[in-house]
């Protein structure tokens, strides 16, 4: 039989946060689930769609469990020999409590795609869970356990290789056994395959009523919103104002955050509008120098101030028949306002350096990030224009307040800038996933647009986007232990245990020199004297090890 190396780097991975309710599996959440409730479940399955389809789910999920567990083996063993990082797999099939993996022989070539394995199960909770439902079988029925040894390796390998089970403890035989080897090299692979490959089940478990398929139509009609995504309460609240705004010509007044997307709630709102076949212009009123903004907005006659070779029109005779968005208006000065006011008022403009007014037919939808009533009454702002503008307000939420919106928004947003910086990528690890609902998000929709982008760029190619692609400047700690500051920091949260390990510590009287010797020499044990082991399981680099160990041993040596 071969042997497997020592799994202590596994067992460290694994970490149950009862303080949250979670359990991890170095960046992968993971489950700890009752056997026979996984068991009944397929029961149901077996009960409901027949055997077969059954058996397609369960082998899937074992596929796709078994490829997950196949990225974390490049992070944790890629540089080790082939067949010690290919252990990694059947031995956390062990430790996730699936089944008992011995190797009885393993031949693997990754250049040239060769690959023959043959293992021996022993404890299948699957064989066991049949059993008990259904009796003995004449089939070998350990579907998802296939499924994660042929989803494990076609991804180590990087070509499919199919599992099979030549012997099942549910057919009476005293343990399973599978076979391994690529697909083209089994006779009947294409039979096998089919467990594989995605098809009609759901529509044939349910088959979708004409009601449904109405109600599903509205719902997609109601999302075309300028690629504005979102379903939680906060953000649909913002978007049903935004439609009512929209069947009307109401001036509206947009307030939130800096980055909550008060452009795209701008152009959603056009978008919706009869105006939509008209132009949407956008201006930046804090981008304007105070002493052009007039001529920019209302447009300048030639001769008209100096530098003004030519008659030049502006923003608001651009956008006839459409919609001027005009944010940061509250950065406007108090002229510019009282001609924003008229327009309001009156429906007319007049070109800077002419004496003739011009009607334009224009939606205006002014936003701004700083509260117009305190401008108001220290004077920055009139009166007047804030009652105008205020008819209809739209307060846009912050994306803390918007959790419900990350999981959409990342997924966007990776399909955009993986085609843009040409990066394909496996998706966001479980980690990190959480990092991003935890965080507060201080710079909201632009901010997480920018850690995402970043996250690509950073991560490897076909692999996860982790945590330290997010946030690499921050000391972040374990992330599964990870609350947020006030500021959007991600900051360390102290688990309850760590006082009671520090009550250990300090009422056994040890010093902190003869507690870091001690730590030091239990390392090495554990590691069975890998130096590079004993290092990783105390989080520092072997130089920074060994350092610490050869000080404490001359210490030790003085003393005596």
């Amino acid at each position: 039989m071969i042997k497997y190396p020592q799994n202590l780097d596994l067992r460290r991975l694994v970490r149950f946060s009862p303080e949250d309710g979670t359990i991890w599996l170095a960046e992968n959440r993971m489950l700890l689930l009752h056997a026979t409730a996984l068991a009944g479940l397929r029961k149901e399955l077996i009960n409901s769609v027949g055997p077969e389809h059954a058996r397609r789910v369960f082998t899937r999920m074992g596929y796709a469990s078994g490829a997950r567990d196949a990225e974390l083996t490049r992070t944790i063993r890629g540089g080790q020999d082939p067949l010690d990082a290919f252990a990694m797999g059947p031995q956390l099939h062990m430790l996730e409590g699936s089944v008992r993996t011995t190797p009885v022989k393993v031949e693997m070539d990754i250049p040239t795609g060769k690959f023959y394995g043959e293992f021996r199960w022993d404890n299948s909770w699957e064989a066991q869970a049949h059993v008990a439902e259904f009796g003995p079988q004449k089939d070998p029925v350990c579907w998802m356990l296939l499924g994660y040894a042929s989803g494990y390796t076609s991804a180590f390998m990087g070509r499919f290789v199919l599992f099979k089970e030549i012997e099942c403890a549910a057919c009476g035989a005293g343990h399973c056994g599978i076979v391994g080897k690529p697909l083209e090299e089994w006779p009947d692979g294409a039979e096998h395959m089919a467990y594989y490959e995605a098809d009609s089940i759901v529509s044939r478990l349910l088959e979708l009523s004409t009601q449904v398929d109405v109600l599903r139509c509205s719902l997609e009609q109601k999302r075309e919103s300028g690629a504005m995504i979102g379903a939680s309460p906060a953000f649909r609240r913002a978007y049903e104002l935004v439609e009512k705004a929209a069947r009307t010509n109401v001036t509206v007044l947009l307030s939130g955050e800096t980055g909550v997307g008060k452009e795209r709630f701008a152009r959603a709102l056009h978008q919706t509008s009869a105006r939509a076949a008209g132009p949407f212009v956008a201006v930046n009123c804090a981008a304007l120098p105070h002493d052009l903004v007039e001529s920019e907005l209302f447009g300048a006659e030639k001769g008209a101030y100096t530098g003004a070779h030519a008659t030049r029109i502006g923003k608001f005779e651009r956008a006839e028949g459409g919609t001027l968005f005009l944010d940061e208006i509250g950065e406007l000065p108090l002229a510019a306002q009282a001609k924003i006011l008229r327009v309001l008022q009156e429906g007319e403009i007049e070109r800077l350096g002419d004496d003739k007014t011009r009607k334009v037919n224009v939606r205006i939808v002014a936003a701004t990030n700083v509260e117009l009533p305190a401008a108001v009454k220290g004077g920055r702002f009139r009166a007047d224009l804030y009652y105008r503008l205020n008819v209809y307000p739209i307060a846009i939420p912050p994306l803390r307040e918007r959790v419900l919106d990350i999981a959409p928004l990342v997924a966007a947003m990776m399909e955009k800038y993986g085609a843009l910086h040409d990066k394909r990528l496996a998706g966001i690890t479980d980690k990190a996933t959480k990092a991003l609902n935890l965080y507060q998000w201080p710079g909201n929709v632009r901010e997480l647009e920018n850690l995402i982008e970043r996250g690509i760029i950073l991560a490897p190619q076909d692999g996860w986007i982790e945590i330290e692609h997010l946030f690499p400047s921050l000391d972040m700690g374990d992330p599964a232990e990870s609350g947020i500051g006030e500021a959007g920091q991600l900051e360390q949260r102290r688990p309850a245990g760590h006082s009671l390990l520090c009550d250990a510590i300090l009422g056994g009287g040890l010093s902190l020199d003869e507690l870091e010797t001690m730590l030091l020499a239990e390392a090495v044990e554990r590691s069975a004297g890998n130096l590079a082991g004993a290092a990783r399981m105390l989080g520092l680099t072997r130089p920074q090890f060994t350092y610490r160990l050869k000080r404490n041993q001359e210490a030790n040596t003085a003393k005596e």
